[in-house]
């Protein structure tokens, strides 16, 4: 490719979003004069090439995800998202759009517009995500929650009934990994299955199916080699499918449709070509050995000119090529060959001579198949052992689709870049590359043509680069705060950037429900913004008589979003109560930030300006740490008993009887209660308890010098058991009252409502007849 010359012709400027265009959505199908596009909006233009304006536009009702020909019956076939697939007649419109294409950026459809209106749906399912035409045929692929679904319906007649006739065919198999999103309403998919078919070369069947790259044939002895006897006795077409978990798998139709009739096991439908552990985004076939020249044009009895090459191509550039070769002793085995190309992949075509072209968000790259060599002992030439791209110097292009030029050895390439322009790339050899000395007048015109037009190429890709400059900058800086942020946590400095403080209160609107109230402070020099995360973690142990209880953790993640120097944030979470209605005491509260290197990253690792598409991925978010993030802890936090008593008596006056009457109801106490209103015998409940069930007490004796030299501080001016006391109740709301009060004994209630009165006194006990010690006894 040397000697490759590309001349871009501008055609015509289409309406894109803000960002540009993303890859796996837009469509580019040339038929004629006319090119079919699709910009992966709810508009399908037909572009006139003579005209050199868009001779109509078709509006769908949703968002066109893939688009295809019939082109017997002048049918254009398109797959809605979350809606179906559609047939519209490609009728000749009486008026014509005149500026369907224009500067304009705006979302209002253009003037002269062809509404598509549901009575067109061929088929409505909100799963489908690809669809290919195959004869009197239409293969679909559904997305599942953990499943793919292949379907096979008979396609109707045009004129007719638009309702799928009885689906003739079905397979479910596993995804390689678990798909997000319910059944429902599926989400919208990253990466799209790549569906197409591969016919035998004896087939008979009529070609009335789409013209573009979703179908070709492939020599006999390959179609052999990769399918297997049966497919090849049957003289069946197969399906390929390649899946954005890596999987390339086939299906053969006469197999499909047989076993409808007499189901079987599912998974001898599918077979697994290869797995490529990455998107696939295009298969294709092409003819890597030279055509004989009586074969040239026509097809002679015993002259196979069919495609003797299968490739498949991964978004992050792992190319895999298949082709039949002949070993030492004469016996026809694949060859299979995998490549590493420049990546990520935006689009790919197969052109003449063995060629491939594909896109990235930097250039327009070929590569040839056609450079093989002998292996020992072989007489034909396998694949090369390396690929080498030539860059064509066109950047972003997100669709491409392969003509043959006006000249037999030109090519002719329809792309559209992320910016909505639609340019013809003639590939032609250069008459004036080894002679510019004896350039014509009229090749000098056609080079300045072309110089002008890569202007414009130019042009764009040095915005390309600039906007991708710029989100790496961008995402270097947030980078370097966020590193400061986390050296300043880690170094335990007493000027601690951010600063997190719990604490807890009884909430009376919620029938006094255990909160606890979380407060995030942001101390540093650097704003918290986008890619900070606040994580909350509440862990509730189980109780200690309950052996075989597990603890129940719950964990809340609250985006910082924007916390500038000084502010602070806080978030109020409910404790809650067991299934019996008793907190589960204690809990722990563990707090974190979390910063999020893939939402960082993400944006800058995505050129082009499709930042809401991760399918221009320049740097696969693979290579990303496991976690894909840093997790700073803050501190941790221990609710127990002791913080969670309530104390009636020392609350404010007004209050105690609104406290008390939200406390959990005793159901003992509510049955004798209840029996003596009733005029029964029995006597109240707090009668009974105090006669039967004697109060439960608990006391600890420590020695009285420890716990002055302990609490030395505290103790100053202040009797030993009033400082105990309050040493015991330090995280309690109510030790203000305590302190105010110098109490050393109160009556309190637990948060299940049973009565406790702490009492801390001092007592001499004799540990020998000579000798006694001074001790603090804490009672319960």
């Amino acid at each position: 490719m040397a000697g490759a010359a590309p001349r871009v012709d501008c055609l015509a400027g289409f309406r894109c979003s803000t960002g540009g265009l993303a890859a796996g959505r837009p469509c580019v199908l040339a038929l004629g004069a006319e090119v079919f596009l699709s910009t992966g909006s709810e508009l399908v233009y037909v572009y006139d090439r003579e005209a050199r304006r868009p001779r109509a536009v078709y509006e769908f009702p949703g968002q066109v995800w893939h688009l295809e020909l019939l082109t017997p019956r002048r049918a254009l076939c398109v797959l809605c998202a979350r809606k179906g697939v559609y047939c519209a007649p490609l009728d000749t419109p009486s008026r014509s759009v005149s500026q369907a294409n224009g500067a304009s950026k705006d979302d209002a459809p253009p003037s002269g517009v062809i509404p598509v209106g549901p009575d067109a749906c061929i088929l409505p399912d909100a799963a489908l995500c690809a669809f290919t035409l195959l004869d009197n045929m239409l293969v679909t692929v559904a997305q599942g929650p953990a499943t793919w679904k292949i379907q096979l319906f008979k396609r109707p007649c045009l004129g007719q009934d638009l309702r799928p006739a009885a689906q003739i065919g079905e397979v479910v198999f596993p995804t390689g990994a678990p798909l997000a999103g319910g059944p429902e309403e599926p989400p919208a998919p990253h990466f799209f299955p790549v569906l197409c078919y591969v016919s035998p070369p004896n087939s008979r069947a009529p070609h009335s199916r789409l013209q573009g790259p979703g179908g070709f044939t492939l020599q006999g002895v390959l179609f052999g080699l990769l399918f297997g006897a049966d497919a090849a006795l049957l003289e069946s077409p197969v399906v390929l499918c390649g899946f954005p978990d890596g999987q390339l798998c086939c299906v053969v139709i006469k197999t499909l449709v047989n076993s409808w009739a007499a189901p079987g096991d599912p998974r001898a439908l599918v077979r697994i070509l290869h797995h490529l552990e990455e998107p696939i985004v295009f298969i294709g076939a092409l003819r890597t050995e030279p055509w004989a020249p009586e074969a040239v044009g026509q097809e002679l009895p015993g002259k196979d000119t069919h495609a003797d090459c299968l490739v498949a191509l991964g978004h992050h550039g792992r190319t895999l090529a298949i082709k039949a070769i002949e070993d030492e002793v004469g016996n026809l085995v694949p060859e299979l060959r995998e490549y590493r190309l420049p990546g990520p992949m935006l689009c790919a075509a197969c052109g003449g001579g063995g060629r491939i072209y594909h896109s990235t968000p930097w250039d327009l790259c070929v590569v040839d198949l056609a450079q093989g060599i002998a292996p020992e002992g072989a007489m034909q030439p396998g694949l090369p052992p390396i690929l080498c791209p030539a860059g064509l110097s066109i950047c972003s292009v997100v669709a491409l689709s392969v003509s043959p030029g006006i000249a037999k050895e030109d090519t002719e390439l329809l792309v559209l870049s992320a910016r909505g322009r639609l340019m013809a790339c003639n590939l032609a050899l250069d008459p004036t590359a080894a002679c510019p000395a004896r350039m014509t007048a009229a090749q000098a015109g056609r080079k300045i043509k072309d110089l002008l037009s890569g202007i414009g190429s130019i042009s764009e890709r040095v915005f390309s680069l600039k906007k991708a400059v710029d989100q790496r900058n961008q995402a270097l800086m947030c980078l370097h705060e966020a590193l400061d942020v986390s050296c300043a946590l880690l170094s335990h400095q007493s000027s601690s950037p951010s600063r997190c403080s719990i604490t807890t209160t009884w909430s009376r609107q919620l029938c006094n429900e255990l909160m606890a109230t979380c407060q995030l402070v942001n101390r540093g020099t650097h704003s918290l913004g986008p890619g900070w995360a606040w994580c909350i973690q509440v862990v509730a142990y189980a109780r200690a008589f309950e052996l075989d209880a597990a603890g129940t953790t719950t964990t809340y993640t609250v985006p910082v979003q924007q916390l500038a120097p000084g502010a602070q944030r806080e978030v109020t979470l409910s404790l809650g109560f067991g299934e019996d209605g008793v907190p589960e005491l204690p809990v722990t509260i563990s707090c974190a930030l979390f910063y999020s290197l893939r939402e960082v990253m993400g944006g800058a690792f995505t050129p082009l300006g499709a930042t809401e598409d991760p399918l221009c991925q320049a740097l696969p978010l693979d290579l990303l740490p496991t976690r894909d993030g840093i997790c700073l802890p803050l501190g941790m936090h221990t609710v127990g008993l002791l913080q969670c008593l309530r104390f009636p008596g020392l609350a404010v006056p007004g209050t105690q009887a609104a406290r008390l009457t939200m406390l959990p109801t005793d159901p003992v106490d509510t049955f004798l209660r209840a029996c003596h209103q009733q005029g029964s015998v029995l006597v109240g409940p707090a009668t009974l308890r105090a006669k039967y069930l004697s109060p439960s007490v608990a006391s600890i004796q420590v020695s009285a010098e420890l716990l002055r030299a302990a609490l030395d501080d505290a103790c100053t001016g202040v009797p030993l058991c009033c400082a105990t006391l309050w040493w015991l109740l330090a995280e309690n709301a109510a030790v203000d009252v305590l302190r105010a009060r110098a109490l050393s004994s109160v009556q309190g209630v637990t948060p299940d409502g049973v009565d406790i009165l702490l009492t801390v006194h001092e007592a001499s006990r004799s540990l020998s007849s000579c000798s006694g010690v001074q001790q603090v006894v804490h009672q319960v």
